[in-house]
């Protein structure tokens, strides 16, 4: 099945050293040769690419390897497909407006969900599993709060039992974000690490390749980054429990109940 990788930070932040090896996991390391795509905001608006080649191999993710972008929140996505044709329409993330917001939506996992009924305005371009869920997910959210903008907490909630009834069709690991956070949804592989002073050094697996985050970021940087596999060792990378939606805004993770309490705010 395919890779997620999402990023969030307090401020805007690079996330080229771990897609230097996220990418190699696209056909060079790793099986997943299907396609690729990254998704990363700039304040209200966003940036998409896509390319069906493997990221390893592909011209545009050698650009944006050597690209300065810098967000707040990013996504991306390698594709080993399970349902649709290994074309353009199929590859992750994929892009819907709700609420005067661009929400983005990259998933892992292999579904049943012809079984999901479209009845509103969204509707998938391609033939995968994971638009289609994306689609059903935003027309149930639009159907339950209709056209105001839940808080954080009630949005949370939403998307629990969503991820509930979902997940019962097959595995539904998901990174969703409208720029302001990041939800990550585990199904059955997900992590997080976050980096934050004191600032430690990282090694990644994909490739000899080695940083000292102490020396590229300021004392109050926070940064979070998630990913199906961990990406480096010498970093405490946190795995996600089965069924487990975890929340992440100003570069940090707020558990369980107190999610509401540190946040306090809508997105």
């Amino acid at each position: 099945m395919c890779q997620l990788l999402g990023m969030n930070s307090n401020k805007l932040a690079s996330v080229q050293f771990s897609l230097e090896g996220f990418i190699r996991r696209g056909g060079e390391t790793d099986e997943h040769r299907d396609g690729w795509g990254i998704a990363y905001f700039e304040g209200n608006a966003h940036q998409l690419l896509h390319d069906p080649l493997p990221a390893s191999i592909s011209p545009l993710a050698e650009t944006m390897r050597r690209l300065p972008v810098r967000s707040r929140n990013i996504i991306a996505h390698i594709r080993k497909a399970t349902q649709g044709a290994v074309e353009l329409a199929n590859c992750h993330p994929f892009v819907r407006e709700l609420w005067g917001s661009s929400w983005v939506f990259a998933h892992n996992g292999n579904l049943a969900a012809h079984e999901l009924p479209l009845q509103g305005r969204f509707s998938p371009v391609g033939t995968t599993d994971s638009e289609h869920a994306f689609c059903f997910m935003l027309q149930e959210l639009e159907r339950r709060f209709g056209m105001r903008q839940p808080n954080i907490e009630a949005l949370h909630e939403a998307l629990e039992e969503l991820n509930r009834q979902i997940a019962a069709l097959g595995s539904f690991n998901y990174l969703l974000s409208c720029g302001q956070g990041l939800f990550a949804h585990c199904s059955t592989s997900l992590y997080h690490v976050e980096r934050a002073y004191p600032f430690a050094q990282a090694s990644l697996i994909d490739c000899d390749l080695r940083v000292d985050f102490g020396r590229l970021n300021h004392l109050d940087d926070s940064i979070c980054v998630v990913a199906t596999k961990p990406l480096t060792t010498d970093e405490r990378w946190i795995a996600f429990e089965a069924g487990e939606l975890r929340y992440f805004r100003g570069g940090s993770f707020a558990p369980g109940g107190r999610l509401q309490q540190r946040l306090n705010l809508a997105i």
